[in-house]
């Protein structure tokens, strides 16, 4: 069945499977220069915390030994950056991600980190990566996976780039499970979101989509299963924030 023939999701619109990528390509264009301070907007700064956990969990090493991190969808540099910070001198972290915008800004901020050194950047797709087989220590994508059109073509391109045993994290926004605070949260992510996207970055239809985008992922068991039937083991996950995000562990063994 050609790709034309297939739908997924664009938010809560239907769309060809080939449309999505272009679509999503769109929505960070739009946002990409004021990216950044729109997550401290949306997230009171909460994806700071949340990051730093993903970070932590990686543990990447402090030692002189190579360590090498594909860091996927990963734009602006942010989730990189924190691995750099905290990793020795043998570490170094190539971000991959569709969209040369949200690739220039990072550039730009390696350079004003003076972390270009550490960090490289490289365009490609996440479904498809240009990556040798087994060449990559870990592998982290942070609030990404959930816009790729088959995110188990995603997963398949993790597994295989994945040195034998390295280590695959995802932080994704997940199902809020505390009763009350799950009202609250749609109130916000529907009413509040588009409209800072509106006066922040000019574009309220990019953040309503990205909001719809969250409700359409899978649960965190559902997606736990899908790392698992791409190779994965010992998969877990951890909720932060009362469920607002999931953080998902995997090992290529």
């Amino acid at each position: 069945m050609d790709q034309t023939d297939q739908t997924t999701h664009f938010g809560f619109r239907d769309v060809p499977l080939g449309e999505k990528q272009t679509l999503v390509n769109d929505v960070f264009h739009s946002v990409a220069q004021r990216y950044d301070l729109m997550n401290d907007l949306m997230s009171a700064g909460l994806h700071r915390v949340w990051k730093d956990i993903m970070i932590n969990t990686l543990n990447p090493p402090k030692s002189d030994a190579p360590f090498a991190l594909l860091d996927v969808a990963g734009g602006t540099g942010d989730i990189s950056f924190r691995a750099a910070r905290k990793a020795g001198a043998g570490f170094h972290a190539t971000v991959c991600d569709i969209n040369g915008d949200m690739l220039e800004v990072g550039r730009q901020r390696a350079l004003k980190q003076y972390l270009e050194d550490k960090v490289s950047f490289v365009e490609g797709n996440a479904e498809k990566l240009a990556f040798p087989d087994r060449s990559f220590d870990a592998y982290t994508i942070a609030f990404g996976i959930r816009n790729v059109p088959q995110i188990e073509l995603a997963l398949a391109e993790a597994y295989r780039v994945l040195k034998h045993g390295g280590r695959f994290l995802c932080l994704e926004f997940s199902t809020v499970e505390v009763p009350g605070l799950d009202k609250l949260y749609d109130l916000f992510s529907f009413n509040v979101i588009p409209q800072l996207g509106r006066a922040v970055t000019g574009d309220a239809e990019s953040y309503r989509y990205l909001v719809e985008s969250i409700r359409q992922f899978p649960r965190p068991n559902a997606f736990a299963e899908m790392i698992s039937a791409a190779g994965f083991s010992r998969v877990s996950w951890q909720t932060l924030s009362g469920g607002i995000v999931a953080l998902h562990s995997g090992w290529r063994l």
